[in-house]
């Protein structure tokens, strides 16, 4: 048995762009985590756009 596992979670988050405003978007998070149940450290985290195109989430901040 693994005890540090890396899992991948999408959830629907509501972000901002200066370019298009208000945007729902699937966020698509890379975690490690121990025993599958205690996260531990985000390694990475992604969107895909409308057109298929896959940014980093550094670009767009949370909206307010």
């Amino acid at each position: 048995m693994k005890l540090i596992r890396i899992r991948r979670t999408t959830r629907l988050e509501k972000r901002y762009t200066s370019k298009m405003g208000r945007l729902h978007t699937n966020v698509t998070y890379i975690k490690k985590t121990l025993l599958n149940i205690i996260p531990l450290q985000t390694l990475h985290k992604y969107r895909e756009t409308y057109y298929g195109k896959i940014k980093d989430c550094e670009e767009c901040v949370l909206a307010k």
